[in-house]
């Protein structure tokens, strides 16, 4: 046993005296956020470079410009030309748009996609805009009569609180234009598009006190009701 163990070689001790190596044995623990390739966000510093906006609530915050008109699809229909080659599909859009402050139009498009016919339908809303004057309570001044074909449209003034009483194309128009309250009726036919014509032709009738004053021949005298021709 002595004699193999004087054969055996000593183990000899590595010295590691060069920087390179004290460099590479010493490990420097990472403080919090200084790790490498880690990046923070901070939500009350909406000044970082790069970041994304947060508001209070620490929901994202995008800053949109308020629209002009208000828009609503009221009917999408799809129709089909035949044509030599076979048949072509397209839908059509009726859209309604107001800022309900007495202006509204309306407007219908037609495309091969539903997005691209609305759009169409907007565009060509907001180039016929018409105009309301609203009376006491946000209604109208008095009882009116539309019509458009086989389609008639009453609509007649209410008293505060009453609210929209009309359904589908006729409320479209009257919540987008600004009118509160109203009473209405639909006699004839019920398609959209001749329901919103109708309802159209009976805005445009209204007239308000001083033309009504004009027509009957009626001037107001300073200091006094009013004074016949």
């Amino acid at each position: 046993m002595e004699n193999e163990n004087k054969n055996v070689a000593p183990v000899e001790k590595v010295v590691t005296d060069s920087p390179v190596a004290e460099k590479a044995n010493t490990t420097v623990a990472p403080q919090n956020g200084d790790q490498k390739g880690t990046k923070r966000f901070d939500r009350n510093n909406n000044n970082q470079r790069g970041g994304r906006r947060f508001d209070r609530n620490g929901g994202r915050r995008f800053d949109r410009e308020p629209k002009e008109y208000e828009e609503r699809v009221v009917y999408i229909n799809k129709v089909c030309k035949v044509v030599k080659g076979g048949k072509r599909l397209k839908f059509s859009a009726l859209v309604v748009v107001g800022n309900y402050k007495g202006k509204y139009g309306f407007a219908m498009g037609k495309s091969a996609e539903v997005p691209d016919a609305i759009k169409k339908s907007v565009d060509k809303a907001k180039r016929n805009i018409h105009f309301i004057k609203f009376a006491k309570a946000n209604s109208i001044a008095h009882d009116t009569i539309g019509k458009f074909g086989a389609t008639e449209v009453f609509l007649k003034p209410a008293p505060e609180g009453t609210g929209i009483i009309a359904g589908g194309p006729v409320r479209a128009i009257l919540e987008l234009a600004g009118v509160k309250n109203v009473y209405s009726k639909v006699y004839g036919s019920r398609t959209s598009i001749n329901v919103v014509r109708a309802t159209v032709k009976a805005l445009d009738q209204l007239k308000d006190y001083k033309s009504v004053q004009e027509l009957r021949g009626l001037v107001a005298v300073e200091g006094g009701k009013e004074n016949v021709k």
